[in-house]
C-alpha cells in the first residue's frame, strides 16, 4: 500500500509540475533572455478569450498507468492480480492523460493588431496585461516567439 501512495504523490507533483509554465506576455523562458527581438508598434483592433489546449506530454499518462497498476494488482490472487495490474494500468494510464491535459488548460488571449504600416496581425498568449481596443501597443518577435506588451 505504500507504494500505491508514493505512485499517488509521484502522479500529482507531475501533474502540477507541468502546470507551471506560463506563456503569458510577461514571461519569458531563459532561451528568450539576452536575445535580440523585433519590436513593431500598433493598436489593437479586438481582443477575444481563447483557451489554449492542455498538454499531453505522456507524464501523466506513464504515472497514472504506475498508479493503476499498483492498485490493480491489489485485486484477487494469482492471475486475478496479473489481470488487475493490466486492466489498473491501462485505465490509470488513461486517467492520468486526461487529468495532465486538463490540469494544464489555460485561459489567453487572441489579440488582434493593426501594425503601423497597416498589416493585420493577432497573437494568442496567455492572461496577463490587460488591453483594450484603440490602445497603442508594441509587438516582440524573435527566436519563433511573437508577444504583445504596452
Amino acid at each position: 500500500m505504500n507504494a500505491l501512495k508514493i505512485c499517488s504523490v509521484l502522479l500529482i507533483s507531475l501533474i502540477l509540475a507541468g502546470c507551471a509554465t506560463s506563456k503569458s506576455g510577461d514571461v519569458y523562458s531563459r532561451d528568450q533572455a539576452r536575445r535580440e527581438m523585433l519590436v513593431r508598434s500598433g493598436v489593437v483592433e479586438s481582443i477575444r478569450e481563447v483557451t489554449m489546449e492542455g498538454t499531453q506530454s505522456g507524464v501523466g499518462g506513464l504515472a497514472g498507468a504506475a498508479v493503476g497498476g499498483v492498485a490493480g494488482s491489489n485485486v484477487g490472487g494469482g492471475k486475478g492480480q496479473i489481470v488487475g495490474a493490466i486492466f489498473g494500468a491501462v485505465l490509470g494510464g488513461m486517467a492520468g492523460s486526461a487529468i495532465e491535459e486538463s490540469a494544464s488548460k489555460k485561459n489567453a488571449l487572441e489579440i488582434t493588431v493593426r501594425l503601423d504600416g497597416g498589416q493585420l496581425i493577432a497573437v494568442v498568449q496567455e492572461m496577463g496585461e490587460i488591453f483594450n481596443p484603440g490602445e497603442r501597443v508594441r509587438i516582440l518577435s524573435g527566436n519563433g516567439s511573437t508577444r504583445v506588451t504596452h
